[in-house]
């Protein structure tokens, strides 16, 4: 999945405090731009399943950045 440019991260990051209610300033912190670790978390505070957590982060970035 890759990583987030910083300046990409920190500009959708309150868009994925909305998203993502559930995460914490350091979750977003230890993903720091990392999508697989942003996966990871969003695994661990929903309980959702792998692919169903890289589909929601894939959705948000692809919509975001066309």
């Amino acid at each position: 999945m890759g990583n987030v440019a910083e300046g990409k991260w920190k500009q959708f990051r309150g868009e994925m405090k909305k998203q993502w209610g559930k995460l914490t300033d350091d979750d977003f912190d230890v993903a720091d731009g990392n999508r697989d670790k942003l996966v990871g978390r969003i695994q661990e505070r929903y309980g959702k399943e792998r692919t169903v957590a890289e589909k929601e982060v894939a959705t948000f970035f692809d919509s975001r950045t066309r």
